[in-house]
């Protein structure tokens, strides 16, 4: 109908509030599917070649007054479009930052807290260092740690930081176990680790690297229930080398393996934590070129294999 006001011009001026509501649905659907902006403008270049080829097939020549106005027509709503997809994305990308920064204080208080009421315990001497009181300000200090190391890891990618170098995956698992170890302990878990063999060597930045196998730990020593088993281990083709950590959680239930992987995403009645571990942890692997897969254990727990490339 637009293109077939006579005169053409009179229409353009009335477009923009033709257009505007259809085109903001428009922009917002988009961004509900996943499509990007560029797909957005794609999707309305589709529309004028389409009409393009109708008008040809039927015969019905298109003014130049009339492609003038159609034109204008698309521009404005390109623009809606746009305006509403990037207005959306922008408010959902603060409301999921507001999210997790509120999440992450939360959890820093609350570690904080348990830890200063222990330590004020302890320092007036009513209780030994070998008793529960210190087992919560240990608990507390480990959980700080593993709070800021994350926050640190999501920063890094966020921002694109990454140094990569060459590093011995035996040296770099040793490294790993050491801290991890005594949280295994502390949990009254065994933990078992094979480290492979020496001269495997692979390009990866480091920190990131070590961040994701650590955050794989504790995410298997807080499911597995105290007196089973957590292994890690290391083996390597001549191309690729494979990182493992298997747990004894129970197994997963159908289905649910690719949900662990998602932000916020917790697996049980134990809320502790921001549910961020498992997303950074295939993050971080990725930026490295690598793969991050999970294979569930029915009735036993699940294993998590890091796949990287090989110098």
């Amino acid at each position: 109908d637009i293109l077939k006001t006579s005169p053409a011009a009179r229409a353009l001026p009335s477009a923009p509030s033709v257009l505007a509501p259809g085109a903001a649905r428009h922009g917002a659907t988009l961004l509900q599917k996943g499509f990007t902006v560029a797909q957005v403008v794609h999707d309305y270049g589709g529309v004028c070649q389409v009409v393009t080829e109708l008008a040809n097939e039927t015969k019905a020549p298109i003014t130049a007054d009339e492609f003038r106005v159609f034109n204008g027509c698309l521009d404005d709503a390109i623009a809606g479009a746009v305006t509403e997809f990037t207005r959306q994305r922008e408010e959902s990308i603060t409301a999921e930052g507001v999210e997790h920064l509120g999440e992450l204080a939360h959890e820093l208080r609350n570690a904080v807290g348990a830890a200063m009421v222990s330590f004020e315990v302890l320092r007036m001497g009513k209780v030994g260092l070998e008793g529960a009181t210190a087992g919560v300000l240990s608990r507390s200090l480990r959980r700080l740690s593993a709070l800021i190391n994350t926050s640190l890891t999501s920063v890094r990618l966020e921002s694109g930081t990454k140094t990569p170098e060459r590093v011995s995956l035996r040296e770099l698992l040793e490294e790993v176990a050491v801290g991890s170890s005594m949280e295994a302990s502390a949990k009254s878990l065994v933990f078992d680790v094979a480290a492979g063999d020496a001269g495997v060597d692979v390009l990866v930045d480091r920190q990131l690297v070590s961040a994701a196998i650590a955050n794989l730990l504790q995410n298997a020593f807080k499911f597995t229930r105290p007196g089973s088993h957590v292994s890690l281990k290391a083996s390597a083709t001549e191309e690729r080398v494979l990182i493992e950590v298997e747990d004894e959680c129970g197994g997963l239930p159908p289905g649910k393996a690719a949900e662990l992987f998602r932000p916020f995403e917790q697996r049980s009645a134990d809320r502790s934590g921001l549910g961020l571990g498992l997303s950074i942890s295939r993050k971080s692997v990725e930026a490295n070129g690598g793969k991050l897969l999970i294979r569930d254990i029915p009735g036993k727990g699940c294993a998590f294999t890091i796949e990287l490339p090989r110098l």
